[in-house]
Parts: structure tokens; C-alpha cells; sequence
């Protein structure tokens, strides 16, 4: 297992100096889930939440999250995406929506921590766009599915 980077040798919180590192492209695709009751997905999927278009305000924030994922977190660094994509997809048989997150660059670092902030974000809007007729919804299996580029090369994640 690969040591913290985040920390220096005195054990203090740093910023990762990527300077060295190549410029290449770099993706990450994440994944997760909101569940909830039946009749919530279907106001959902029918259109008619009073708020408007639940997914398309959620595929939205999604996109706008990963665009801010260095002022929310602290040691990301600022990066120039060039391609960010959130997909939400209602699963009627399972009561949730399925949100898959797609974030690219070229640059020195990578892209998980925007895609997992877009999915989270996408997730949260969803919640509290439908919270005021279900409050018992839960996100669930938000992680990393992919990633490529870097010196650590393609990355994917085991079906379970």
C-alpha cells in the first residue's frame, strides 16, 4: 500500500505539488444511488414534483459540483475540465435512481474527487428536491469505477 500524500514529513496537511508530473488525459467515471418509495420515483419519472425536473435540476448541480470540487474540498486542486457528464437513471424494479458521473481533463492530477463530488452533488439535489414527500430516501454504493491516466494507469473497480 502507497503512503498518505497528503501529509509532508513532519506529518502536517499539504497540498500535493504536482509540477513534475505529465500532462496527459485524465478520466473518471463514479457511480452511486438515491432509494426511495416507489410512489416518489414515479412522481419523479411522471413529471409531476411541483419543483420542476427532478433529474434534469440534479444532472445540473452534478455538473456545476464538479466544477467547484476545489473550493469544497481542501487540498484538491483547481483543474480545467474539459468534459463533464452525470447521468441519472430511475430503476422503477428497485425504487432509485442510478447516477453515473463522467469527469475529463488534460492536466497533471486526476479527476475522481470532481466525479464523486458530481454524483454526491446530483444525489443531494434529488434528496432535497423530493425530501417534502420522502424523507426516509438513502444514497448508497456512491465509489470510483474507473479511472485512466497518470502514472498509475487505468484503473476499474471489481463487480461485486
Amino acid at each position: 500500500m502507497s503512503k498518505l500524500t497528503h501529509f509532508n514529513q513532519d506529518g502536517d496537511a499539504h497540498m500535493v505539488d504536482v509540477g513534475d508530473k505529465s500532462v496527459t488525459r485524465r478520466l473518471a467515471v463514479t457511480g452511486g444511488e438515491i432509494r426511495m418509495q416507489a410512489e416518489t420515483l414515479q412522481l419523479i419519472i411522471d413529471g409531476g414534483h411541483k419543483k420542476g425536473d427532478v433529474l434534469g435540476i440534479a444532472r445540473i448541480a452534478g455538473i456545476m459540483a464538479a466544477k467547484r470540487t476545489a473550493d469544497l474540498i481542501p487540498l484538491c486542486h483547481p483543474l480545467m475540465l474539459t468534459h463533464v457528464e452525470v447521468e441519472l437513471i430511475p430503476d422503477p424494479k428497485n425504487h432509485c435512481v442510478h447516477c453515473r458521473s463522467t469527469v475529463e481533463t488534460r492536466g497533471q492530477t486526476g479527476v475522481e474527487m470532481e466525479a464523486l463530488t458530481a454524483t454526491q452533488i446530483a444525489l443531494l439535489t434529488i434528496y432535497d428536491m423530493c425530501k417534502a414527500v420522502d424523507r426516509g430516501m438513502s444514497m448508497h454504493n456512491i465509489g470510483l469505477l474507473e479511472k485512466q491516466g497518470g502514472k498509475s494507469g487505468h484503473w476499474q473497480s471489481q463487480p461485486a
